[in-house]
């Protein structure tokens, strides 16, 4: 996991211009050591064998390919710039085995150009509606439109989610009527909305209350509960 988030700083950054500089496995040092002496990130993956990974695969150069694809798009359209460079990433592949990276780097591209301000846009919620056959057609121009059909209908989920959202928040705020000022209801109303599940334990600590004022808060909310146990409980919208 920490080389994974070290690729995605690395990526962010040239994403932005940065000059980096270049890594230990291609420092002259390391070169001259020869086989003796490999960089640390690689030996970590030789030990999977050739079957698995590529050990000639040249990471630098398909990386700096793919970054001369999100340059060249810079004045195109974001979310067509984004699909390009998402195909890019799937076509070029500049690390391996690492295709997921790409919907991650779309989003972020997307947050970059201010379309997205507040949260990465969940890609994968559209890919999964689009079938697989048109994302890996040969055609480049239907993956092209695929992708840009899942942008569609990740955006289309998303507002069917705020819209659930908003109506499940309008009829907790219903049970605010008659209440007096310092209640506790309208801070936990947010908080539910806040996260996908909230236990007693998070209520208790974030409301600065006790657990047992945090159960009595829920069943005057009646919030679903969502974990079916009664040793450990926790609520959601769903």
């Amino acid at each position: 996991m920490a080389e994974i988030d070290a690729v995605l700083a690395r990526s962010s950054r040239l994403l932005v211009g940065e000059n980096l500089a270049p890594r230990a496995a291609d420092s002259p040092d390391v070169e001259r050591a020869g086989q003796g002496a490999k960089a640390p990130e690689m030996a970590s993956f030789d030990g999977l064998g050739p079957l698995i990974r590529d050990l000639d695969w040249d990471e630098d150069q398909r990386l700096a390919d793919w970054l001369a694809v999100v340059d060249a798009v810079k004045e195109m359209p974001t979310v067509l710039a984004a699909a390009i460079a998402w195909e890019a990433w799937q076509d070029i592949e500049p690390l391996q085995h690492q295709h997921w990276l790409s919907n991650l780097l779309a989003a972020a591209l997307l947050r970059q150009r201010g379309n997205v301000g507040s949260h990465l846009f969940c890609l994968n919620a559209g890919l999964r509606i689009v079938p697989r056959e048109r994302r890996r057609a040969r055609e480049k121009a239907t993956r092209l439109l695929a992708v840009l059909d899942a942008f569609a209908e990740a955006a289309a989920a998303g507002l069917k989610e705020l819209d659930r959202l908003v109506m499940a928040k309008a009829q907790m705020e219903r049970r605010l009527r008659n209440r007096r000022k310092n209640s506790s209801l309208p801070a936990l109303i947010e908080l539910v909305l806040a996260r996908p599940l909230v236990s007693a334990g998070l209520i208790a600590a974030e409301l600065k209350i006790s657990q047992r004022a945090a159960l009595g808060l829920v069943a005057e909310l009646a919030i679903c509960e969502v974990t079916g146990r009664g040793r450990y409980r926790a609520w959601g919208i769903i």
